[in-house]
């Protein structure tokens, strides 16, 4: 069975989407607002300017021009923050703990859109687990970033292989993982160029009944290795498929600013569905923004809209 979905991140005791439009978002962490541009937001902004000019921390950009076939552009630039914003802070979100800091890339170390795939993935494990007796469940999470799916497949009971080529993501994905009371889980956390990384698991033999790969458009390895996602998503994905157990769980790919199509990402997990059956789910991964709107006679309640994120194609057995 093939589907396509919209995927919903509703707000949370320490996560609200407050506003959104104009190219930019206004996002609670715990009890601190943060404003970041966002070109998906391409429409008009519902909250007063004095609501958006109450946040803690706003971050202005200045684009830098990558020479990349497609002419990619990669945004830096640099926060404006309350003189008593802490470093750092800690939040609990979708039964994890993550560390939030602003980072000059407009990254604060979480992507709430990803907790619905985190709850399939758990979901996944759990329904494996409960009807085969195998002790090991075994996931690869490439590209992983700060570690939400790594900490919500390992909470599931699954053994997890987390590779990311950035140092400070890697320390970063650690530390959420001691937060979130999981460090003595079984996960080994590599720092390695995902697709050297690959190779030499496929030269060891090893097998995953899960893997998880989230391809950013252009980026750098451990050694600043460049990556390319036209030039090297494909034999990335053929490689990782080889990977996969003889009786695999799920392969979970995601999309943000690459500009391809969810209907592309599919079309790379057909191959998984004619050798093992099972279904393919594709759709958008969007954060649900506040209904409120205030104004200076009160609050009028008004529909919720959807702020887009990015895509998904996730495959998983029967």
């Amino acid at each position: 069975m093939n589907t396509s979905s919209i995927l919903t991140t509703k707000n949370s005791a320490d996560y609200e989407l407050l506003d959104s439009g104009e190219g930019e978002k206004l996002e609670r962490f715990g009890k601190i607002t943060l404003s970041r541009p966002d070109p998906q937001a391409l429409w008009r902004k519902r909250l007063a300017p004095a609501e958006w000019k109450k946040a803690d921390g706003y971050f202005g950009k200045s684009i830098s021009k990558l020479s990349t076939k497609n002419d990619l552009q990669e945004e830096r630039g640099s926060w404006t923050l309350k003189k008593d914003l802490p470093s750092r802070w800690e939040i609990n979100f979708a039964d994890l703990k993550f560390w939030i800091k602003p980072t000059t890339f407009k990254h604060v170390g979480i992507f709430p859109e990803q907790a619905s795939n985190w709850d399939w993935m758990r979901e996944k494990i759990s329904q494996y687990k409960s009807k085969s007796y195998k002790a090991d469940i075994e996931v690869l999470n490439l590209f992983a970033y700060t570690g939400g799916a790594t900490l919500a497949c390992a909470q599931a009971g699954a053994k997890v292989v987390h590779v990311d080529g950035s140092k400070v993501a890697l320390g970063w994905a650690r530390e959420n993982a001691e937060l979130s009371r999981l460090k003595d889980k079984p996960i080994r956390w590599i720092l390695d160029d995902v697709r050297a990384f690959v190779k030499r698991e496929i030269k060891r033999g090893r097998k995953y009944h899960g893997i998880i790969m989230d391809p950013p458009a252009f980026g750098h390895g451990a050694e600043n290795e460049v990556w390319k996602i036209e030039d090297d998503f494909l034999r990335l994905v053929e490689e990782s498929v080889s990977l996969l157990a003889d009786e695999p769980i799920f392969f979970l790919i995601n999309g943000y600013s690459a500009g391809y199509s969810a209907v592309a990402y599919k079309n790379n997990l057909l191959s998984l569905q004619e050798k093992f059956g099972g279904d393919i789910e594709i759709g958008e991964l969007t954060l649900e923004e506040s209904r409120n709107e205030i104004l200076d006679s009160g609050i009028l309640n008004l529909g919720s809209r959807l702020l887009p994120c990015g895509i998904f194609a996730r495959w998983s057995s029967k």
